[in-house]
């Protein structure tokens, strides 16, 4: 990969806070606008209410799907770990993610999402390997995958690495599609890819390179942001096709459909009567069809249920203009009768 600094930018239509239904907003930054007018989030700040136990464990299986829980003496479940997935969910100090700008609703919860070096099996716990990684990794206190996830929403602060890389900060959906109103689902274009986020080529192991297109600087749609997420900076293997592959393909169906892990909702073509297997991490998939052939079309990361008790996910969305656990034209809850609940059709752990 390149580590060449991303062309510099004045300020541009992306760097405008967009509204509803053709709000006009003002020019400027986001954190800009939501100072001014709303409280400024402050997520993924560690609260000082967990102390990782370092032995006594004892663990547990369960099934649908099957998985060890590891518990600690006094009974409290401290991680999960389901079979054929490399996702680990932890319990640590508790942490608040909201958004003001589009929502009242905020997720409280004490879930940290990490990834192992392989899918988990039954009786891993027994290994060296165990021994040694998970109490280390029950302490880490450095951004996990919702923390990582949240590096790319409303007022989050640019960082760049030691070649001046810009490799988080605020994302955008993609550049306005001419002709289309402010009103439109296809306002913002779709097809930014994570290499169009940072600005610089990547080849992938097959050797297919892809070059950043420079009006998608800062973009990524939907799945480009799982890739964002979980393949550049979590080190989830990807591929550049939709067809099967090792790792993350490029579009919502085909990581719905092909993508490693652990298959949890299968697609009936209706949403999910019951959707209690899902923990925070997992992907959530969806067929809202907005004027183009009914299926897989969007996917998000189930962050778990919000203070008023709803199921809430976080995405890339075109009407919001990037990352968001808000309502803008939807709720972006998994419950009742909204456009994403109704929509919801799939969801898999990797």
């Amino acid at each position: 990969m390149s580590t060449e600094r991303p062309p510099r930018r004045g300020p541009s239509r992306r760097q405008v806070l967009t509204g509803v239904a053709g709000l006009a907003a003002a020019a400027g930054a986001v954190s800009a606008y939501a100072r001014s007018h709303f409280q400024q989030p402050d997520n993924g700040h560690p609260h000082d209410d967990f102390t990782a136990p370092t032995g006594g464990y004892h663990f547990q299986r369960r099934r649908t799907p099957d998985r060890t829980e590891v518990r600690a003496a006094d009974g409290r479940v401290l991680a999960t770990f389901t079979d054929g997935a490399r996702t680990a969910l932890l319990t640590g100090p508790t942490r608040t993610w909201s958004e003001p700008r589009t929502t009242s609703a905020v997720v409280r919860g004490n879930a940290w999402v990490r990834l192992m070096p392989d899918g988990w099996r039954q009786g891993k716990e027994h290994t060296r390997w165990f021994r040694e990684w998970f109490p280390k990794t029950l302490a880490d206190r450095s951004p996990d995958v919702l923390g990582v996830a949240f590096q790319y929403g409303d007022g989050a602060p640019d960082r760049r690495n030691g070649s001046g890389l810009r490799y988080a900060g605020k994302a955008h959906f993609g550049p306005h599609v001419p002709g289309e109103s402010a009103t439109s689902f296809h306002f913002h274009d779709e097809k930014s890819d994570f290499y169009d986020y940072l600005g610089v080529p990547w080849t992938f192991p097959d050797g297919t390179r892809k070059d950043p297109e420079h009006a998608r600087y800062g973009d990524v749609d939907c799945s480009g942001f799982m890739r964002l997420v979980w393949g550049y900076r979590m080190g989830y293997p990807m591929h550049s096709t939709n067809l099967p592959g090792v790792g993350l393909p490029r579009r919502a169906y085909a990581i719905a459909s092909r993508a490693p892990g652990v298959l949890l909702l299968p697609d009936t073509g209706r949403p999910p009567a019951d959707i209690s297997l899902l923990q925070p991490g997992d992907l959530v998939f969806f067929a809202i069809d907005i004027g183009r052939p009914h299926g897989i079309d969007h996917c998000g990361i189930y962050l778990g249920p919000d203070t008023e008790g709803h199921p809430r996910f976080y995405s890339s969305r075109s009407k919001a203009n990037g990352p968001t656990m808000g309502d803008l034209a939807g709720r972006a809850t998994l419950d009742g009768d909204g456009f994403y609940a109704q929509g919801l059709r799939m969801a898999r752990r990797l």
